[in-house]
């Protein structure tokens, strides 16, 4: 990189510091957690007010915006050619969960920290991808192709934004996600989800649920029992609220479905409780016991369905949600695996274990995806982050799901950094207190103004 260049791009980002973070907070403010479809809101009110407000943004930045029927939109510079390259992010998140030290609605600054549910996931980086795009047009940068920065709506719970998206628009050149962790993520592995829901009717259990999402590891859980004396554990709070019949409530540590390492599925705990306290009949007991071996091993070693292949890490897999239907037990199960498995056969493994008990299904089952490393706009972005910060990081596989799976070539691009340390106080994607660092989101504007500037130097 040119030191010229490298200063440009420095004041740019100092020049338009405070707006950035001014523009993070307006998006935070909006709850766009998925509600019931409205009339031009076909994800609810909250996504569709976050898409007005980030396509709003962009104009005031002088970008072009183009709305797609309420279900993605795009600001661009360049045109609007159908040979274009782009970034995505999204603008909808989780539930925010319960255990927030203030209103996760309203952003909040620590010792270089903001925090708020999606500063991190993906409100910030989509106010990012904005001012990378307003350099591009500020400095007149000679653009062989079109860029855009496309906003979603819907990632989180479905990704029916893309999927209106591409069936209705030409795919980018090459577009990248700002919604991993840096430098470059260049595969991803499968998702399942389903659930396993019992045959059994309940019987001394009265209620039970928690969790918020299915990709979203829960920080409490609860449950109504029938039962004799119970008393307080370290992680279950028990409460006789009339005689004969409990509340429970257990404690837990959240965490995205993805990464279980360091988490504590607070549904498990609950779990492990009822069942070595003796509480519930057969009927109750037996379906624990099952999801007991969900909960007990995050690789799926419990169930027999773990599974590695040398290029993902291995497969993982997680409860977020449980709960009661028609007088019957239900758990979410999502998982991450690798190319030597699918959700077919992790679904297989799960009902051999469940017999008659209950009923497995399989909601969603993605394949995993891998870009190779030679690709040239792969190499331009891994040189973008490298030369900013001085490092020589390398690429590498997720769990997680981000849009890039679903173009024909894209990546995902940044901006967390699970190598960095993190205060006490900054709270994990999905998580309660979800946290960004000022100084990682401004390093990660440059890193993207730089990758855009040197994508457009490719032929593609």
């Amino acid at each position: 990189m040119k030191e010229e260049l490298r200063r440009d791009i420095e004041a740019f980002v100092d020049r338009h510091t405070e707006a950035v973070f001014r523009d993070i907070a307006r998006l935070v403010a909006v709850d766009s957690v998925e509600g019931a479809p409205a009339e031009n809101a076909p994800f609810g009110p909250g996504p569709r007010k976050a898409l007005d407000l980030g396509l709003q943004i962009a104009r005031e930045l002088g970008l072009e915006t183009v709305d797609c029927e309420g279900r993605i939109g795009y600001a661009s510079v360049g045109g609007d050619g159908a040979r274009y390259l782009a970034t995505i992010t999204h603008l909808d998140v989780v539930p925010v969960g319960d255990g927030w030290k203030e209103d996760p609605f309203t952003m909040r600054e620590r010792e270089g920290w903001i925090i708020g549910r999606g500063v991190m996931d993906d409100k910030g980086p989509s106010v990012l991808c904005l001012y990378a795009l307003k350099y591009l047009k500020d400095r007149s940068v000679p653009l062989r192709y079109p860029v855009r920065a496309l906003l979603g709506a819907n990632e989180e719970t479905g990704m029916g934004d893309l999927e209106y998206y591409l069936a209705n628009y030409p795919a980018p050149l090459f577009c990248f996600s700002p919604d991993a962790n840096f430098p470059l993520c260049n595969g991803e592995k499968g998702i399942y989800h389903g659930r396993i829901v019992s045959k059994l009717p309940l019987g001394d259990i009265l209620d039970i649920h928690g969790g918020v999402a299915p990709n979203v590891i829960p920080d409490r859980a609860e449950a109504r029992v029938r039962a004799g004396k119970l008393a307080n554990s370290e992680y279950v709070d028990a409460e006789e609220v009339s005689p004969g019949v409990w509340h429970l409530l257990a404690h837990g540590k959240g965490g995205h479905a993805s990464l279980p390492k360091g988490t504590r599925n607070a549904i498990g705990v609950l779990v492990d409780y009822l069942l070595a306290n003796e509480v519930g009949d057969e009927n109750d007991a037996a379906f624990l016991r099952l999801i007991q071996k969900l909960h007990g091993a995050w690789d799926g070693s419990a169930l027999g369905v773990q599974a590695d292949d040398g290029n993902f890490e291995p497969l993982t897999i997680v409860g977020g949600v449980i709960g009661v239907e028609d007088g019957r037990m239900f758990q979410s199960v999502d998982s991450r695996y690798p190319t030597t498995t699918s959700g077919e056969q992790i679904a297989a493994g799960i009902r051999a274990h469940a017999g008659g008990i209950a009923e497995v299904t399989v909601d969603r089952d993605a394949a995993p995806f891998y870009m190779a490393l030679d690709n040239p706009a792969v190499q331009s972005c891994i040189r973008a982050y490298n030369d900013f910060t001085g490092e020589n990081a390398k690429p590498y596989t997720i769990g997680g799901g981000t849009y890039a799976r679903h173009f024909p070539n894209a990546v995902a691009f940044g901006p967390e950094h699970p190598e960095r340390p993190m205060p006490d106080f900054a709270g994990p994607i999905h998580g309660v207190d979800e946290a960004a660092s000022r100084d990682w989101l401004l390093e990660a504007l440059k890193v993207y103004i730089l990758a855009l500037v040197e994508l457009e130097k490719l032929d593609f």
